[in-house]
């Protein structure tokens, strides 16, 4: 799985997007999705820079829900963090369920679930950094529904390795497979793992009716489980001297927007801290992915620091950072994100509460745009 780098390259990828394809066959392993989602999370692109990017094309909203609506979910999870904050990485609903189990099926850690798909899936993650989404929510559903183990620790491992890891979508993503912030637990059986991904395994032990799966006995290829101990392989950097007569710009892995204040003549530092990553570690390729899309920043340097340990951090005229709830410590001003839809002051229960308000935001707000020739 190939994702670039470079800006412009990013930018062409959006601008092919075809959000007809996308919702005709998004939930194919080979369908036709937009591989954005490694900039989205890092902040390189916006979900409203996607959207805007298609409506310029004289789509209908209508025609394109679907790809609206993903969009819109990926919204609605960073609301979530920003209202519960902290709160995300604990049940955010009462647990519907009985698993006692808190660490990592060795089955995910070896690609050894059985599942012949998810196993190659699951290869391809650790080599990659990508996942499919219908992949990811099969993955969670064996581990947690099946394999009866708890989200947190799992959800971390996959994290680790996602180069578009996003900790509100991937922490509730897992926890509306597992029925923590959904009305019930999502199952998959292997007719429908085999329709999606193009397999044709059977007698597996999904291999059963829908309604058979639940409450059925853990497999033995999901019986072992540990807890990994991760590390995030942080590079040695050194700050070159900062210019005190200018203002700080904080960038961080989740905003490397090349855009962000371009024309403020500024020092700007990408900061990554150990204590950050202690908490939320990611492997080595995921801190090579964003300091590599750092690059499209003229003038950023890395710094692997704390960030007390910025020289003369109280001395700049003024430091500037993108608000979010993981960096909500950053001193400073902080500027808005891009949302697509305002925010709404209330934390809303289900996605389906959350859409509904904001389609007919969507409807009020509709903008005339050019037809494509």
């Amino acid at each position: 799985m190939f994702f670039p780098k470079s800006y412009s390259a990013i930018l062409q990828r959006m601008n092919q997007a075809d959000p007809l394809a996308y919702g005709r066959t998004r939930n194919y392993l080979n369908g036709h999705i937009t591989r954005l989602s490694p900039y989205i999370s890092r902040g390189v692109i916006s979900v409203k820079q996607v959207l805007e990017s298609v409506l310029v094309k004289g789509y209908r909203l209508e025609e394109i829900e679907p790809f609206v609506k993903e969009l819109a979910w990926r919204e609605y999870f960073q609301r979530t963090w920003q209202h519960l904050e902290d709160g995300i990485f604990e049940d955010i609903r009462i647990r519907r369920t009985n698993t006692s189990r808190k660490n990592v099926p060795v089955a995910l850690l070896n690609a050894t679930t059985g599942i012949e798909a998810v196993d190659t899936g699951i290869r391809e993650l650790v080599n990659t950094g990508y996942m499919h989404n219908h992949m990811r929510m099969y993955t969670a559903s064996i581990a947690c529904n099946i394999g009866q183990t708890h989200w947190p620790e799992p959800a971390r491992w996959m994290y680790y390795h996602l180069l578009d890891g996003d900790l509100a979508s991937n922490t509730c993503s897992w926890q509306w497979v597992s029925g923590q912030f959904s009305n019930k637990q999502y199952y998959c059986n292997q007719e429908n793992i085999n329709k999606y991904t193009g397999s044709k395994q059977r007698n597996s032990f999904l291999d059963k009716p829908y309604a058979d799966l639940p409450g059925m006995e853990i497999p033995a290829s999901l019986q072992e489980g540990k807890i990994p101990e991760w590390h995030t392989p942080l590079p040695e950097t050194t700050l070159a001297p900062l210019d005190p007569s200018l203002p700080l710009l904080l960038y961080n892995s989740y905003n490397l927007d090349p855009e962000w204040r371009k024309n403020m003549k500024a020092n700007r530092v990408l900061l990554l801290e150990p204590s950050h990553f202690r908490q939320f570690p990611v492997s080595s390729r995921v801190i090579q992915f964003i300091t590599a899309l750092g690059q499209n920043i003229p003038g950023l340097q890395v710094f692997c620091g704390e960030l007390a340990s910025i020289p003369g951090l109280h001395q700049f005229p003024a430091v500037y950072s993108k608000e979010h709830p993981a960096f909500r410590h950053y001193p400073g001003i902080k500027d808005e994100r891009d949302w697509i839809f305002p925010a709404t002051g209330r934390f809303y229960d289900s996605f389906f509460q959350f859409w509904k308000q904001q389609e007919k935001f969507l409807q009020a707000n509709r903008q005339p745009v050019r037809q494509t020739a």
